[in-house]
């Protein structure tokens, strides 16, 4: 058996020590490396939530201008103008009375009131003026462009049968001057953005829901006054 001597031992322990103690800091520095090193796995899905935050963020103005984009639409091509409400024109019940100016039709009720609708006007050059009336009313009426019309756009159609694109739309309401058909009309739309423009030939355009109320609130002979 051999014996370890005293300072063979201390040696010894030193070195065990030392072996530990490197040991040790080895541990700590993996440790350490380990952290930032994983620390970048741990950023990276921080990260891409972030960016999904951002992204998301940037589709959700989209998603809502979107939604302001459809209630613009709607608001700009509405399906019916129509209100009632104080009546301006001083004219007696059952008379239409046309805007050119502001773009509105009035139809006069009893009471002080009357029915406003939003309208579609002659272009520059193509404003009138005067009084008339319905000679004649067709539903989903067919269109022949007057030769006046014919001259400036020789691409039209001699005629053109009733239907949904047909520019008079789903009703018409003729105005006569005594027995004379002025060949200018009320009547419906195919284009409800033309409403509250002055884009026509001279005839006071509605959208069809409303045209379709005029209609089966007037009857032919009612006095027209356009202004």
């Amino acid at each position: 058996m051999s014996f370890v001597t005293s300072s063979q031992f201390k040696q010894r322990l030193f070195s065990v020590a030392a072996f530990a103690f490197l040991a040790s800091l080895g541990a700590t520095s993996a440790r350490a490396d380990d952290r930032g090193f994983m620390a970048l796995f741990e950023d990276e899905p921080q990260a891409q939530q972030e960016m999904t935050a951002y992204y998301s963020d940037q589709r959700q103005p989209t998603s809502y201008n979107g939604g302001q984009d459809d209630t613009r639409l709607a608001r700009e091509y509405p399906s019916s103008t129509r209100e009632i409400m104080p009546d301006p024109t001083e004219e007696k019940p059952g008379t239409i009375t046309v805007d050119t100016q502001n773009r509105y039709l009035y139809l006069s009720l009893p009471n002080g009131q009357a029915v406003r609708y939003g309208i579609g006007v002659g272009r520059e050059g193509f404003t009138w003026k005067g009084r008339v009336r319905i000679g004649r009313k067709e539903s989903w009426p067919g269109w022949t462009p007057p030769k006046e019309m014919l001259k400036r756009r020789p691409d039209l159609p001699r005629h053109m049968s009733g239907g949904e694109d047909n520019p008079l739309g789903a009703r018409a309401m003729y105005l006569y001057s005594g027995n004379r058909d002025t060949m200018f009309r009320i009547h419906g739309s195919n284009e409800p953005w033309t409403i509250g423009q002055a884009v026509s030939s001279g005839c006071i355009r509605m959208t069809n829901d409303d045209v379709t109320d005029l209609f089966s609130r007037v009857k032919v002979g009612t006095a027209v006054v356009v202004l």
